[in-house]
């Protein structure tokens, strides 16, 4: 038999001790860390690992003074005064894979990107460009579709001459404010026009910014603000919002916040979607 440890009751009178009912060992992981006692001989130390030995799982305890000794997994340890009984760790599980990209499409695990076609997307600037990869980059990726920058829209004309636009070698331009009437309307049926038929596709949505294209309610807005003509927009936008708008870095924090609210396709306009998959079905044809 073992000796009490604690000792008899030192209230108790002097005719029977006073025991305590036995309390019920309660599971506890043995996480690396966890600071247990082993009762039988008193060893305190904290959990370094847990492994197989013999046939069964061990606990591996160190003391303070880096001293370890092996126990047996399962009851007769105390954390905190209570009774345990050390069970193994639980394993985190790497997170399953995703389903869908970001676009919607299927998730292809494993697939490695392709070799880059010959035919191009172009988009009018970089917050273009990073909405895009955002939200299609996995998809074009996988499809060998590489998004350049445009730079605006004005010397479109002489780029796609110089791009030389033919068969295997499309060209998708995605234009901002592309609305009946515009600057940008009319240089995209001169291209149309002066390239190879069914060699160039020039799409647009009709915003001033791509920033539109993101729902306001991701920003916590019922709408984009409407900014006066003659305002350089995007300054305009963030004082309307109460954001720093002093220079271009203010502008740059501002769309790093508006492009952290997007997750996924959900979070854009149906406008912009569906010109950038009819791009990416043309360039990919």
């Amino acid at each position: 038999m073992t000796q009490d440890r604690y000792g008899s009751d030192v209230l108790g009178g002097s005719g029977s001790a006073h025991h305590r009912p036995a309390r019920t060992s309660r599971p506890q992981a043995a996480d690396a860390g966890l600071v247990v006692e082993e009762v039988t001989t008193g060893w305190v130390g904290a959990v370094v690992r847990v492994e197989k030995s013999g046939g069964m799982h061990v606990v591996v305890l160190e003391d303070r003074r880096g001293r370890t000794r092996t126990f047996p997994l399962g009851p007769g340890f105390w954390v905190d005064g209570e009774p345990v009984e050390l069970t193994a760790p639980v394993r985190a599980t790497a997170p399953a894979a995703p389903t869908r990209t970001a676009s919607g499409s299927r998730a292809v695990q494993g697939a490695q990107a392709r070799v880059a076609r010959g035919s191009r997307i172009w988009v009018e600037g970089k917050h273009d460009a990073e909405l895009v990869e955002k939200v299609w980059g996995d998809d074009l990726r996988l499809e060998g579709v590489v998004v350049e920058l445009l730079d605006g829209v004005d010397h479109l004309p002489d780029a796609v001459r110089t791009f030389a636009p033919g068969p295997g070698r499309r060209l998708g331009v995605l234009v901002d404010h592309l609305v009946p009437g515009s600057k940008e309307s009319r240089i995209a049926a001169e291209v149309t026009r002066s390239a190879p038929a069914g060699t160039v596709l020039v799409l647009g949505h009709p915003y001033v910014d791509v920033w539109q294209a993101v729902r306001p309610q991701r920003l916590g807005l019922d709408r984009w603000p409407t900014i006066e003509r003659g305002t350089e927009w995007k300054h305009g936008i963030l004082r309307e919002l109460g954001w720093p708008a002093a220079d271009q870095a203010d502008v740059a924090h501002a769309w790093k916040r508006i492009l952290g609210s997007v997750r996924t396709y959900a979070d854009l306009e149906p406008s912009l979607l569906g010109r950038v998959e009819e791009l990416i079905d043309f360039v990919t044809a």
